[in-house]
């Protein structure tokens, strides 16, 4: 589906004045509360010095399981999931739910890798591999970040606002960018950490109330189920609501969505620093497993929260008869032949718009408003500390403390500027922002993910190994992401593979060859010293690690993992 961004927000505005929200007294309130809570945060934040770089990135280490939790949540949820899943509910169904069900990877990181409790991700590379793997996973970890984080939140948000509320998409986007920026730079992890505990309730109670008045506008969960079921997806008989979709299917065959989304999922959730960073800032093993537990608990919540109203504002599409669903097929335009929308992105801001009554909408905007600042907090505090602790600082190991900070504010700025100019590159590729993030992300965590997977599990697994199992899988994704963009016209076993076939059948495969690229090199090359493992990979815990890491859980945290992977595992067999 083509979609362009500001075509599609400038053919909505033209189609309805409707589509511009009228703000109450009591909306506008909520939103003047919102800020004042946010602001009086960043003041208390501020009173307090940040000396150390340990003391701004990581929060002095001192993160209860509440704050790391929300902020987990707060951090992966951004105006992206509002509008880019909703948008993937209004077209694809539940295709796209593997990535969002895949929050038991979670689970992994607080098992398997806070008992090493480093500083940052690539430093565990170092530890495990040699520094020539930090560097690549320092400036792929970066370049991820321009790609799908900054670009793909300050796009989104600029559009909700401009549908919701008329403003300037880049005025919008722009504000908001500048504004997140102050108060993360003042406070570092703290001020991501506390915001997050006020982000997070807000964000999930305005989804909530998105999706109870939807499902009663609309008749009910059956009748949801019932009109999307009914909407063929291709020719092999899959509807909307079928998540295992047929090998055949163009989009998303059964093995490519499932597959890919468990190795972008353990890419995402176990070593991206954007996540790991809330981790690592945990006082101690206990309370940063216990936040990967409750984290894992609210990543059950979003294809509830954000793909299903997705699909409601489909199946409101096809009752005309309705006023709020001719103003919403109005806005998303459905296709008269096959009934797909043309412009699913706008389906969360035109519910909000026909949906909500005075003064909750002014609770959906605050909503809508922390999960873009939450996203951007969260990434300009990991963006400023991978430049500073794993590029900067290892050039210049005298650097004092409070320069580091310093040097971290201004990485930050780089990082944002290059994501916003890469929004004009999305806008050409003409992808549901959902989907394009899950394609960049099939192209950037083969590699990542075989390198740290092999890492832990295999105690073979040499240096050079791992280093050119990175550049590897970097070039393929490289060639991928480049001929997708230009999209050549010729046909030939290149382009088969590298622009033509299924983007997640190419993670998949992807990953199977740096998984094989990595045994082989492993096999003739000089194995790792026993010393140089200690302590990361399986088996290889001293007795004194094997007991502090034994006395930071009890069977309390054993249950609520079992309760977890339960619910996933029903919700695959319903939607099966």
């Amino acid at each position: 589906m083509k979609f362009q961004l500001l075509q599609a927000a400038t053919a909505a505005a033209a189609a309805q004045d409707l589509n511009r929200i009228s703000l109450s007294t009591l909306d506008w309130i909520f939103v003047a509360l919102f800020f004042v809570a946010m602001v009086w945060i960043c003041w208390d934040v501020s009173k307090k010095k940040k000396e150390t770089s340990g003391d701004y990135f990581l929060n002095g280490r001192s993160a209860t399981w509440l704050a790391i939790g929300a902020s987990i949540f707060a951090s992966n949820i951004g105006s992206e999931h509002l509008i880019g899943l909703a948008g993937s509910g209004a077209t694809s169904g539940m295709a796209q739910a593997h990535w969002e069900m895949h929050g038991w990877m979670i689970l992994l990181l607080g098992w398997v890798f806070v008992p090493s409790m480093v500083y940052t991700m690539p430093e565990f590379l170092e530890r495990r591999y040699n520094k020539e793997s930090r560097g690549i996973l320092t400036w792929l970890s970066l370049a991820s970040y321009v790609l799908t984080k900054v670009s793909v939140t300050v796009m989104a948000g600029g559009l909700a606002l401009n549908t919701l509320l008329g403003i300037n998409f880049w005025v919008a986007a722009i504000a908001l960018v500048i504004i997140t920026a102050i108060y993360t730079v003042i406070g570092g992890m703290e001020s991501v950490l506390k915001t997050s505990i006020l982000q997070t309730p807000i964000l999930l109670i305005g989804s909530l109330v998105i999706l109870w008045i939807g499902l009663k506008e609309l008749g009910g969960w059956n009748e949801m189920m019932a009109i999307c079921s009914s909407q063929p997806v291709n020719e092999y008989g899959d509807g909307m609501t079928t998540l295992m979709r047929s090998g055949h299917d163009a989009e998303y065959p059964w093995y490519g969505a499932l597959f890919c989304s468990m190795i972008i999922g353990f890419w995402y959730w176990c070593t991206d620093q954007f996540i790991v960073q809330r981790v690592l800032s945990g006082k101690n093993q206990k309370e940063a497993r216990r936040g990967t537990i409750f984290g894992a608990y609210l990543k059950l919540l979003p294809v509830f929260l954000f793909l299903v109203p997705g699909m409601i504002a489909f199946a409101l599409t096809k009752k005309p008869d309705s006023a709020i669903g001719a103003q919403l097929a109005a806005a998303l335009m459905p296709d008269a032949a096959t009934g797909a929308l043309q412009n699913p992105d706008l389906a969360f801001p035109m519910l909000v718009n026909t949906l909500l009554p005075i003064g909750l909408k002014g609770v959906v905007i605050c909503g809508i408003l922390a999960a873009l600042m939450s996203s951007l907090a969260s990434l300009y505090n990991s963006s400023a500390m991978l430049y500073t602790i794993d590029i900067y600082k290892r050039k210049h190991p005298e650097t004092e403390e409070k320069r580091l900070v310093r040097i971290g504010r201004i990485a930050t700025v780089v990082v944002v500027v290059l994501g916003v100019l890469w929004i004009f590159v999305i806008q050409a590729m003409g992808k549901n922002l959902y989907a394009y993030i899950q394609n960049i992300q099939s192209l950037l965590a083969p590699a990542i993910a075989t390198v740290f997977l092999l890492g832990i599990c295999w105690k073979k697994t040499t240096a050079k190994a791992g280093m050119w199992t990175l550049i590897i899988g970097i070039v393929i994704g490289a060639l991928r992401l480049v001929t997708m963009i230009i999209n050549p016209q010729s046909h030939n076993a290149f382009t088969y593979v590298f622009n033509e076939m299924n983007i997640y059948t190419f993670g998949v495969c992807t990953f199977i060859t740096c998984v094989l690229v990595c045994l082989a090199i492993s096999l003739f090359t000089k194995k790792p010293a026993v010393e140089q493992i200690q302590g990361l990979v399986f088996g290889t815990a001293t007795k004194e690690q094997k007991a502090e890491t034994r006395a930071s859980w009890n069977g309390w945290d054993i249950f609520h993992t079992i309760v977890i992977l339960s619910v996933i595992v029903a919700f695959y067999i319903y939607f099966w």
